[in-house]
């Protein structure tokens, strides 16, 4: 099992940006993969981006261009910046972790958009 915790969120107007954090308790480097989701009030959970120990970044195409993922081996903290900040990118964000084919995830940590 992986521990992860999120920071990062908060309250940013449109066009702004956020970066988010997940740190893990075990290295990541031994993590298949780790991906951030998003929820919004109502909606069903979606898959935001994806990053492989193995070098693969994936991105949903509605933040495509936008947001970026990437990785600090040595803090064991994966980063999800977020750029021109929409407000239908207001959620709850979670970090998930596959490991050994478990899921892990994260507490959430709120991003509100204001207009």
């Amino acid at each position: 099992q992986v521990q992860l915790v999120e920071s990062g969120g908060g309250l940013v107007q449109t066009g702004g940006s956020l970066r988010l954090s997940c740190t893990a308790s075990r290295s990541i480097n031994s993590i298949n993969a780790i991906h951030w989701y998003r929820q919004a009030p109502g909606k069903e959970r979606e898959l935001v981006a994806r990053s492989t120990n193995g070098g693969t970044i994936y991105y949903a195409d509605f933040v495509r261009g936008r947001f970026t993922i990437s990785r600090d081996n040595a803090k064991n903290t994966v980063y999800l910046q977020m750029n021109s900040l929409k407000s239908e990118d207001t959620a709850v964000y979670y970090c998930n972790a596959d490991y050994l084919g478990r899921q892990s995830w994260g507490q959430g940590t709120q991003v509100t958009v204001s207009s």
